[in-house]
């Protein structure tokens, strides 16, 4: 079974286990950088129970919500009342289309020789200076466990592959608890900037 396969078969329980999950503190850090900006388009990568969607939504925000899972984007649909784009990222083509791009760990299922390919499609997608919210397992594992692929990274690894975009500048970077895995594991999160 791949990951796309396992969000399908498991949507109802990973839905339950991560609708009512508190990210208000990091969506304020990522709102405050978009409002000085003044922008108002999120693309909500990998929106899996569409709770963040919903959130924005409900501050006022121009919200797009995407995921890979079929079933994950049908119980987004029901939660937040918008339609959720039900796409891979590899297939992702927006051009200067978004203020900021929320992703909650959306990218942790990305091998590592993949994520530059995808940074560059979301860097496609945000409009100069966007902002960009990104969330990773830290570690140094990469392969598959608990029926899906994982991909973890540590500070410098994270600061080496943002940097080498020469497109991203890097705003904050800083870790908070994992709440899905065991206690003491951290999750790295990154506020950046599109510069070109």
């Amino acid at each position: 079974m791949d990951t796309i396969e396992y969000y399908n078969k498991y949507a109802s329980r990973i839905f339950e286990d991560t609708v009512d999950r508190d990210m208000e503190p990091q969506r304020e850090e990522f709102l405050e950088e978009l409002r000085e900006i003044d922008g108002d388009t999120i693309l909500d990568l990998g929106c899996g129970s569409g709770r963040d969607s919903l959130a924005f939504y409900e501050q006022g925000f121009d919200v797009t919500p995407l995921d890979a899972s079929e079933e994950m984007c049908k119980l987004a649909e029901i939660h937040t009342g918008l339609e959720v784009l039900c796409m891979d990222y590899e297939d992702m083509e927006f051009d200067d289309a978004f203020d900021g791009i929320w992703g909650n760990e959306a990218l942790i299922h990305v091998p590592e020789d993949e994520l530059p390919g995808i940074l560059e499609k979301l860097t496609e997608a945000l409009c100069q200076n966007g902002i960009l919210f990104l969330s990773f397992q830290e570690g140094d594992f990469e392969g598959q466990r608990s029926g899906r692929y994982f991909c973890e990274y540590t500070r410098e690894e994270l600061e080496r592959i943002l940097t080498e975009t020469g497109r991203l500048e890097i705003l904050k970077l800083w870790t908070t608890e994992d709440e899905d895995r065991e206690e003491g594991d951290k999750l790295l999160n990154v506020l950046a900037k599109k510069i070109s």
